[in-house]
């Protein structure tokens, strides 16, 4: 996967900026649940549109940021989690074992 890290709150004022979709996975490097969450979507990643933009927090690194995106998608803070952004709003939000790449990329269509 090719993944865009995501350490700054201007970055996620970017994102909001953007026109189209983008994914934001949030990740705890210190929690196994995160790590096969992050694993299962590398795996399905074939599946991704190429001009999907595919962003990575490290919540241990950059918790601030991760506050910042719960406050401005107005999303509750879990980890790991994944959000679908669709023209600056968040369309989905799942976390944990609910983390589905495939309902993710069915509200693309």
């Amino acid at each position: 996967m090719n993944w865009i890290p995501l350490e700054s709150a201007e970055k996620v004022d970017e994102i909001k900026m953007q026109q189209g979709y983008s994914i934001i996975f949030k990740h705890s490097t210190r929690c196994a649940i995160s790590l096969m969450a992050k694993r299962r979507l590398e795996m399905d990643k074939e599946h991704l549109p190429e001009d999907l933009k595919c962003y990575f927090l490290d919540l241990i690194k950059n918790r601030e940021v991760s506050n910042y995106v719960a406050q401005d998608f107005q999303v509750h803070h879990e980890s790991p989690q994944l959000l679908v952004i669709k023209n600056g709003e968040c369309i989905l939000d799942q976390s944990h074992s609910g983390i589905s790449l495939e309902e993710a990329l069915s509200v693309l269509n």
